[in-house]
């Protein structure tokens, strides 16, 4: 079975969290709600990540992401 990488970046400077679920070349944000995008790669419409504005400054310590998760995770 293959494994999938998530990448995770955190610029604290700016306080930006970034999930990357899959390399892409070009991209988009689409807003979830305030602060919360998709990532989605232009070409396929597919989400490619998530990105968090002010991530330390959150009220709420949990967030809820409905990642995709393959079916052989699922398996």
């Amino acid at each position: 079975m293959k494994r999938k990488k998530i990448k995770i970046w955190y610029d604290e400077e700016g306080d930006y969290l970034e999930i990357n679920l899959k390399k892409c070349k070009d991209s988009y944000f689409k807003e979830v709600k305030k602060n919360y995008m998709k990532i989605i790669n232009k070409e396929t419409g597919e989400i490619a990540g998530y990105a968090i504005f002010n991530f330390t400054k959150r009220k709420e310590r949990f967030i809820d992401l409905e990642l995709p998760i393959p079916k052989e995770v699922l398996a």
